[in-house]
C-alpha cells in the first residue's frame, strides 16, 4: 500500500534525508521518501499492519524532528 503525507516543520534537507533513514527501519515499512522541498512524505508499507506502523511513526518523528507535523493526503 502506498500513502502520501504532508509534512510540515521540516528545517532543511539534512534532516529530512535522516528522517527517511530512521523511518524506513521501522518494521512493517518498506519504503520511505521525503521531500525536503515540496514537504511530501511516501510511504509504501503492509496495509495490514497501518494502524501499528502508524504509531511507530508518529514515535520515530517525535523523537528524531519533534517540531515535526504529518497529515495523510486522503485522495
Amino acid at each position: 500500500m502506498k500513502s502520501k503525507f504532508k509534512i510540515k516543520g521540516l528545517d532543511c534537507a539534512n534532516c529530512a534525508a535522516e528522517l527517511e533513514r530512521k523511518i524506513e527501519k521501522i518494521e512493517g515499512i518498506e519504503r520511505a521518501s521525503i521531500s525536503f522541498i515540496t514537504e511530501k512524505m511516501e510511504l509504501e508499507f503492509d496495509e495490514n499492519c497501518k494502524q501499528d506502523i502508524m504509531k511507530k511513526l508518529s514515535k520515530v518523528i517525535k523523537r528524531e524532528e519533534p517540531d515535526v507535523k504529518i497529515e495523510e493526503i486522503i485522495k
